[in-house]
């Protein structure tokens, strides 16, 4: 005998109903098909479920595709990791291919693709040269990224643009042009905005650093950064890669101002692609920009959050988008 004052439930009265006759969120339809040996890279891609993540790349290459095809921006943010595992000349065949608007890039990843362009190399080993004072101390990264802060502040460009500059101008003989962002984008007038918190990049310790400079070219990449959120009205999209903090909070802001000058940015696609999904890329990103407000803004809006490596993640997308997929009307074969 229970000692407790309260009896279980007795179940015999529920009350059910036929499945048939309820609403379920995975179909028969919606499963995966195993790719068959020999199979196309469309034919994998269609053999995928149609289910969460899976699904969100399907409807976010649609939508990358769509604006493309109706003149909308598709903007790329980008951290340092990116442009560190090797994914620049994926992101400049992109370009070549019409899938890119403008970059936006935090600090390291101007360091990197710089670092690239010039030596071929980047990625120093911080536990060892930190514990020497040595960490950030590689003379031509410093004097040469401040260099470029200055060229921009003195014939008042941006510091993205005067990077692109400082990299194809003859100032400077990299060994590697072709596998930098910064000179891609330059030589096809793509905007590339470079947005800095001073003392995050090792370039800020160096003596040739200057704060004005560096505020003046980071400032004037914000507003241009604000210029290309405001062509994503109607059908642009904006693809955060790596970045966990600064950039979100970049667009965000670049967000408002657009909406505060009269543009409602509706109907705009987000994403947010990294290995954890951290609160401001979701927030910043996928959710607020996106979100109905008075019934208004956001309208018709969606934002997607993919989890997973850069290294794997952004080629899959790349591929998918040159690939044409999904085709419009067409549906895995089974």
């Amino acid at each position: 005998m229970s000692i407790y004052p309260i009896q279980p439930v007795t179940l015999g009265g529920v009350r059910t109903y036929p499945l048939s006759a309820r609403k379920s969120k995975v179909t028969a339809h919606d499963l995966a098909s195993p790719a068959p040996r020999g199979a196309s890279f469309i034919k994998f891609l269609d053999s995928l479920p149609k289910i969460l993540a899976a699904q969100d790349l399907r409807d976010l290459s649609s939508a990358i595709r769509a604006a493309r095809k109706h003149k909308k921006a598709v903007v790329w943010g980008i951290g340092g990791h990116v442009i560190k595992v090797g994914l620049a000349p994926v992101l400049i065949d992109l370009m070549d291919k019409g899938y890119v608007s403008g970059i936006a890039m935090n600090g390291a990843a101007l360091i990197h693709d710089f670092e690239i362009a010039m030596a071929g190399n980047t990625s120093e080993d911080v536990e060892v040269a930190l514990g020497k004072g040595q960490f950030g101390m590689a003379q031509e990264t410093g004097w040469g990224i401040n260099e470029i802060a200055k060229l921009a502040h003195r014939i008042r460009i941006g510091y993205g643009e005067a990077a692109g500059q400082y990299l194809t101008g003859g100032i400077v003989e990299p060994k590697y042009p072709e596998l930098s962002l910064l000179v891609a984008a330059y030589r096809k007038r793509i905007p590339v905005t470079i947005h800095l918190a001073i003392g995050t990049d090792i370039p800020h310790m160096h003596p040739s650093a200057e704060g004005a400079a560096l505020g003046s070219a980071s400032f004037h990449d914000f507003r241009l950064f604000c210029g290309l959120v405001q062509q994503m009205d109607a059908g642009g999209v904006y693809l955060n890669w790596g970045s966990a903090v600064l950039l979100p909070e970049v667009f965000l802001k670049a967000v408002s101002v657009v909406r505060n000058l009269g543009v409602p940015l509706r109907s705009i696609t987000t994403a947010n692609f990294d290995f954890i999904q951290h609160y401001r890329p979701v927030m910043n990103v996928v959710k607020r920009p996106t979100a109905a407000s008075n019934g208004k803004r956001g309208e018709g809006s969606r934002g997607f959050a993919i989890t997973g490596h850069h290294e794997l993640l952004l080629p899959l997308l790349a591929a998918a988008l040159v690939a044409g997929w999904p085709a419009q009307g067409r549906r895995a074969k089974r």
